[in-house]
């Protein structure tokens, strides 16, 4: 019987060559975007997974509250980490605490290369569980130790076992190879870690950290802490047990904010990570949902095309249902055959899907910034599949199969049987909900755009243009800055030089404690402090509001403050200019104000800043090229100089407006990937209209044929046969924009600075629809139109 089935399945999909190739289209297209989707959402979902201990797993915040708002901080105390081993000890499996990760330079014989790396104490290779080629997790404990990835162990070791070879950190640290583990998954939050250094050489390396450790410093916040949950505890419980930790060990100044330790679970690291007054709100977990959704919107489509055409060719299938019954085919046997036929279009669509994903893979990784395979190898997978197949295969063919299961055998074959209005409305409500999905998704898609372009048109307050930035990554920059900078613009390659704390294009530290005249005394500040070099603001181009720039004629310009915009904001200052500021026990003066410098994420205000002269506190050289020399012979001329003065440091620059750039990455992403969803929505949409109007219009070709006759013009025929979709299509638009209202408004209140959402976003999505439809439809309207009537009525 099953057999039986599936012939006459073929038998029919042969028959209807059109129609067939319609539905496998836009099916196997449909399941192609949800395979996509559903990987792309499944590497999203194992974000972090890799790590054995993932469950017990946590980084330790801290929760300050300020004038009333609270705000989450990552960066920990030098003690914190004894003083939870000490005191916590039995909540913890492992305390960890580590230097935030940034570029350092490792150098082995004459080879140098700067590296993403990080300062992590012993139990970090444990807590992640690094899968160790050579040596083990307790590589680290040795103080002078160094664990390389597989990448970094390659190139400059090849396939040679590096284990006791000697290397160098930043030019000054010797250190010995102990361990070398796997490359971290990318679908990690610590991926690209290319090697790991013991935690004690932090404090040998940078002053400032020693003194932290010296001086036991509860005030300085400047660390990272992992710790892993002992198996008897809960983080909920350790979370009411550590909370008043830093609260407890700080001076009554420091209290002030009511500082609040919290566990973050690993879980939440990528998808939860969005802090709002002390309440999570979310992250890319919104992503998540947008585009599962989206995916399964798109399947929807695409069985409903199904639903559409196999309900619409219902007459022609009439006298085979009237004769199966007659000759005593039951109402259940005609079920299964109908659902045979359409498991066995969705089984040709899927394996069709599968091809289109494998050939797409290389294409979708590099768009999604992910490395996923598809899991030919994993059992899950297929069975997920057959359980998908066999679920699509009952969504599309489910109302087809008990409709025409249906049939009243005597009216059919009497010839008296006419598909009812319930099946017409039926088919009219499938397309308005179609093109409600598409026109919800085009909606969706040109408020991302404007979100995306919104922020980068706005003023950053500098002049990126020809701006590079240089990070100083070892102390043989200090004490040279005069001479560099003269020779870089005596070589022409450079305009002009400075030096500063923190990039361009982000912050490095507030602080608080600042106090100026007719302060309230119960408002807490907390201000971004920048430390920069006299030639900061010609350098980068800012854009001076009041009073003067930092200049080498003032001597006392060394104890002076500029502000920005924000910061005269923030403070409640009329006319700051010359107004003195009390900050770590000495006074300063207000010289200058300067625009907003937008350092931080675009879709969010600008912080409130503070620029102030101190050479021995810089990380960074910014230098403004020269725009009348090509940029490949300027960055040759620098590279030569740093060289000379700078010998065995890796000529490590970035381009000040591509750093910026980034951090549009993500939401660039979710904005091409939402747009070529949309895309294709549409298309699934389009190419089940474009199959049930050339149905109509074959149905409807006798009584055009007798239209023509009595002198209907070509026009009247088209506007006939294609006022009807355009109805409809005008019903999905009412429908869809309330919904993409809603929807659009409430991802745009995840950002400060937002953009507005405009009347002509619905206008252009709502117009664009019935373009495309008029478009879709007129293609059999005119070609039914334009036939000869002769023809059409041929059999009269």
């Amino acid at each position: 019987m099953i057999k039986n089935y599936f012939k006459i399945a073929l038998r029919n999909l042969f028959k209807n060559k059109g129609y067939t190739l319609i539905n496998i289209g836009g099916l196997s297209l449909g399941m192609a975007i949800v395979l996509l989707i559903g990987l792309w959402v499944y590497d999203e979902l194992t974000f972090d997974k890799n790590h054995d201990n993932y469950d017990h797993i946590a980084q330790v915040m801290m929760w300050r509250t300020r004038n009333g708002k609270k705000a989450i901080r990552y960066a920990m105390p030098y003690p914190l980490g004894n003083e939870l081993r000490e005191k916590y000890g039995e909540d913890f499996k492992h305390v960890v605490m580590s230097s935030f990760h940034g570029d350092n330079i490792l150098s082995f014989e004459e080879k140098n290369l700067s590296l993403r790396s990080g300062f992590m104490e012993s139990g970090a290779l444990s807590i992640f569980s690094l899968d160790m080629i050579y040596g083990n997790w307790d590589g680290l404990n040795n103080p002078n130790s160094i664990v390389l990835s597989e990448t970094v162990s390659k190139a400059f070791f090849g396939t040679e076992n590096p284990l006791g070879k000697t290397m160098k950190v930043n030019n000054e640290l010797n250190v010995l190879v102990t361990g070398v583990y796997r490359d971290i998954a990318h679908n990690t939050t610590l991926k690209g870690l290319d090697f790991i250094v013991p935690w004690e050489l932090y404090s040998v390396l940078y002053p400032w950290v020693k003194a932290a450790k010296d001086n036991n410093r509860w005030d300085n916040n400047s660390y990272q802490l992992y710790v892993q949950v002992a198996d008897g505890s809960t983080m909920t419980s350790v979370n009411g047990r550590i909370k008043d930790v830093i609260y407890n060990n700080l001076p009554e100044y420091g209290r002030k904010s009511q500082p609040e330790l919290v566990l973050h679970p690993m879980k939440n690291w990528h998808l939860r990570s969005n802090w709002k007054n002390g309440v999570n709100a979310g992250g890319f977990i919104q992503y998540v949902w947008l585009f599962g959704t989206i995916g399964l919107f798109v399947l929807l489509l695409a069985c409903i095309n199904f639903m559409n055409l196999s309900t619409a060719q219902s007459e022609k299938r009439a006298k085979e249902v009237g004769i199966r019954k007659t000759v005593g085919s039951s109402k259940y046997q005609l079920i299964n055959q109908f659902l045979s036929e359409s498991f066995l279009v969705v089984l040709v669509a899927f394996t069709v899907a599968v091809v289109m994903v494998f050939i797409a893979m290389p294409w979708f990784n590099q768009l999604a910034d992910k490395q996923i395979v598809f899991p030919f190898k994993s059992v899950t997978f297929w069975v997920v599949s057959v359980v998908f197949v066999s679920l699509t295969s009952i969504l599309a063919g489910s109302y087809p199969a008990l409709y025409l299961s249906s049939f009243r055998p005597v009216k059919v074959l009497k010839g008296t049987f006419k598909t009812g209005k319930s099946t017409t409305s039926f088919r009219k409500a499938l397309v308005v909900v179609q093109f409600t999905v598409s026109v919800i998704l085009v909606i969706g898609t040109i408020v991302v755009e404007k979100q995306v372009d919104y922020s980068k048109n706005r003023p950053i307050g500098y002049n990126m243009n020809s701006l590079i930035m240089i990070e100083k990554t070892t102390n043989n920059f200090d004490g040279k800055y005069n001479v560099i900078r003269n020779e870089l613009i005596n070589s022409g390659a450079v305009v002009e030089m400075a030096e500063s704390s923190s990039p361009l294009t982000d912050v490095w530290s507030t602080n608080g404690g600042f106090e100026w005249k007719d302060k309230d005394p119960n408002f807490i500040t907390s201000i971004a402090t920048n430390s920069v070099s006299h030639d900061y603001g010609k350098t980068v181009g800012w854009d001076l509001v009041q009073g003067r720039d930092f200049s080498r004629t003032f001597a006392t310009d060394s104890t002076a403050f500029i502000l920005n915009e924000a910061a005269v904001k923030y403070m409640g200052l009329k006319d700051p200019v010359g107004k003195t500021i009390r900050w770590n026990n000495g006074e300063h003066q207000v010289i200058g104000v300067v625009k907003d410098i937008l350092a931080k994420s675009p879709f969010e205000p600008v912080l409130q800043t503070v620029y102030m002269i101190n050479y021995p506190n810089t990380n960074w050289i910014e230098l403004k090229l020269n725009p009348e020399r090509s940029i490949t012979s300027s960055l040759s001329s620098v590279e030569a100089i740093l060289s000379k003065h700078v010998p065995n440091v890796p000529f490590d620059y970035q381009f000040v407006d591509d750093t910026f750039a980034e951090k549009f990455e993500a939401v660039e992403r979710i904005r091409k990937l939402s747009t070529i969803f949309a895309i294709f929505a549409i298309f699934i949409s389009c190419l089940g209209l474009f199959g049930l109007a050339s149905f109509i219009a074959e149905q409807r070709t006798k009584e055009i044929g007798i239209r023509k006759v009595v002198g209907a013009s070509i026009f009247s025929l088209w506007q006939l046969l294609s006022k009807d979709f355009v109805k409809l299509v005008m019903l999905a638009i009412i429908v869809a924009t309330p919904l993409a209202y809603f929807g659009v408004t409430k991802w745009l209140n995840n950002y400060t600075y937002r953009t507005e959402v405009s009347w002509w976003v619905f206008a252009i999505s709502g117009i664009g629809a019935i373009g495309i439809t008029l478009f879709t439809v007129s293609f059999q309207a005119l070609k039914v139109a334009v036939t000869n009537p002769i023809k059409s009525l041929r059999a009269e």
